[in-house]
């Protein structure tokens, strides 16, 4: 395989979040007085847009109600951020910079909102590792939705037209440097993450240490599991 470009969805992958956001999400449940959910089924929303989140949890709200669940649910998060400080998952910091050494374009797809992603990214120190953020601001549709692996292909050639990004891992093709989505690899511990990559007509490799289980990325089609991120430099080597 050659991969040119990796895109890595951030909570349950890079990201060790799950505390913070089923913490988050209990408290949310029980300001808003809603009918208890358990932590694993809190947790079974990850992946999905906060709004999606809170539809999954209780399908019977009215729009404005789940709005007010996201309102709620991202001023505890933030709150909570002085309290339950997220760090990367063991050797994620590691690769990141082994593979930005190599030349590898490396990009976020992410289902939380641009701010929260920028702030948790630069908290973490692995800013400098990434060409592109996405977050959920940033599509129309979110995943499994190919949508946000397009537009990281279609931001990342608009950058390299200008040339504000490294040409190095671009295809060429005739006279023109680009982009696409069959040089692309999504990397995530989520089902949706796995069925966005390969509607996009990427490659997937699913990560077994995140928020989803070994079966269900296998069942969703990954390409390659790993079980530390450190294998991903054997995956494109």
């Amino acid at each position: 395989m050659t991969t040119k470009l990796i895109i890595f969805d951030f909570d349950g992958t890079l990201g060790d979040t799950r505390r913070n956001i089923v913490t988050t999400m209990q408290m949310t449940i029980a300001e808003l007085k809603l009918p208890t959910r358990s932590d694993d089924e809190c947790a079974s929303t990850i992946g999905l847009p906060l709004a999606g989140c809170f539809k999954a949890l209780f399908p019977d709200l009215r729009d404005e109600e789940i709005q007010c669940c996201a309102d709620t649910y991202r001023r505890i998060f933030d709150e909570n951020l002085k309290a339950i400080i997220p760090q990367p998952f063991p050797k994620v910091a590691e690769t990141l910079f082994a593979l930005k050494k190599k030349g590898f374009t490396l990009t976020i797809a992410s289902s939380r909102s641009k701010a929260s992603l920028v702030e948790l990214v630069r908290d973490m120190g692995i800013s400098d590792c990434f060409s592109l953020l996405i977050g959920a601001n940033d599509v129309e549709n979110a995943k499994p939705n190919p949508e946000p692996v397009l537009k990281t292909i279609e931001m990342l050639n608009q950058l390299l037209s200008k040339g504000l990004i490294d040409e190095r891992q671009a295809l060429e093709q005739g006279d023109i440097l680009h982009f696409k989505t069959g040089q692309a690899l999504v990397v995530g511990d989520m089902a949706v993450d796995i069925l966005m990559g390969a509607n996009a007509g990427a490659k997937t490799c699913g990560v077994t240490w995140g928020n989803g289980s070994r079966e269900e990325l296998q069942q969703a089609g990954a390409d390659y599991l790993i079980d530390n991120m450190d294998e991903l430099l054997e995956i494109i080597a």
